[in-house]
């Protein structure tokens, strides 16, 4: 075992201190487009040429882009007339807005809202609550009224989860054998990413999208395909209207927005509405259960304080509140990446 001796500290508080630095870096490469820029041209550029296209000093873009190599964001090709950059399989496959696996609204979501309320991380730990009237000046007595304070900060969330589901969807859908669900409801199911991921695993089950009206409107114009019949949608509050009955509910990062109380009646709730048989499944990002880790469920319990009224919780937390609901046979599957699948049945 190592001795505090062995321990670089100067080094290890100069990498934290700059993990915002790199954050700022991408976004900003990012927000100016520099990643899609470079995936249209027929070649490497110069940074005079990207400054140029892109409308932005010369310098600041020449230090922006080298940053970027030195993160392996961008690659470099030293010529006769200067530096010359390119994307790496990385940024096109990531960072760009047409990428396959495209994380650029996820990032913008981080760099507009995500960190602006991270500001107030302080005043959250001393007020044990949520910072939207710190930061943006409305209150946040109504969780999604104040998450969903414009149509604007609506539509940029709705493509900020769609983005986590095309990296993550696959594998908490296929974390338990579905195939017996052939109803399934996606409440709070937003823009249809998770939705879309789970008819594709299961070809003979139909998804209906559960969510807030202005949701639905929006998922069916910007995010599901007309001609998509296996996905459907219902509007409603899910708190307050009626849920329909179905083989299977699925609840993918919807109770770590809630204290355990409204957890409570909302599981209740889904477990009245299940067939015999049927079931929910939970995907949530999962603490140990003695809550040392994993750091991404840590920082992740930290945003739920900042943002919501929730937090991440432990298998065992998870399980004791599906049982009181009257759920049975309970299931827990880590993925080994961000987001882990629970699985319990009626």
């Amino acid at each position: 075992m190592s001795s505090t001796e062995d321990l670089d500290y100067p080094q290890i508080l100069f990498q934290y201190n700059h993990g915002f630095l790199v954050s700022k870096v991408m976004f900003t490469a990012c927000e100016l487009g520099v990643f899609d820029l470079l995936l249209e041209s027929e070649g490497p550029l110069s940074s005079d040429a990207i400054a140029e296209r892109l409308g932005t000093s010369a310098s600041g873009m020449e230090r922006l882009l080298d940053a970027c190599v030195g993160l392996k964001l961008l690659g470099v090709e030293m010529k006769s007339e200067g530096a010359f950059y390119r994307n790496t399989e990385f940024s096109n496959l990531y960072l760009t807005k047409s990428g396959p696996k495209s994380q650029y609204h996820h990032l913008m979501y981080y760099s507009k809202t995500v960190y602006f309320c991270w500001h107030y991380l302080t005043d959250a730990v001393r007020d044990g609550k949520n910072q939207y009237e710190r930061a943006f000046g409305i209150s946040s007595e109504d969780l999604f009224g104040a998450l969903y304070r414009s149509e604007k900060e609506m539509i940029k969330f709705m493509y900020f989860l769609n983005s986590f589901w095309s990296i993550c969807g696959r594998d908490v859908i296929a974390a338990f054998d579905l195939s017996p669900f052939t109803v399934i409801y996606d409440v709070g199911g937003c823009a249809g990413g998770l939705a879309q991921e789970c008819i594709s695993l299961y070809p003979n089950s139909t998804v209906t999208i559960y969510d807030l009206p202005k949701v639905v409107q929006v998922a069916k114009e910007r995010f599901v395909p007309p001609e998509e019949h296996r996905i459907t949608f219902h509007e409603g509050d899910f708190f307050k209207d009626p849920i329909p009955e179905a083989d299977l509910y699925i609840l993918a990062r919807i109770l770590h927005d809630w204290a355990d109380d409204k957890c409570m009646q909302l599981l209740a709730k889904i477990h009245k509405a299940c067939k015999a048989g049927g079931g929910v499944l939970l995907v949530e990002t999962l603490l140990n259960e003695d809550k040392t880790g994993p750091l991404d469920a840590q920082l992740f319990s930290l945003m739920m304080l900042v943002h919501t009224e929730g937090k991440e919780r432990t298998p065992t937390e998870y399980s004791k509140l599906l049982t009181a609901a009257g759920f049975r046979e309970i299931q827990v599957k880590k993925t080994g990446k961000f987001y882990d699948a629970i699985l319990g049945k009626k």
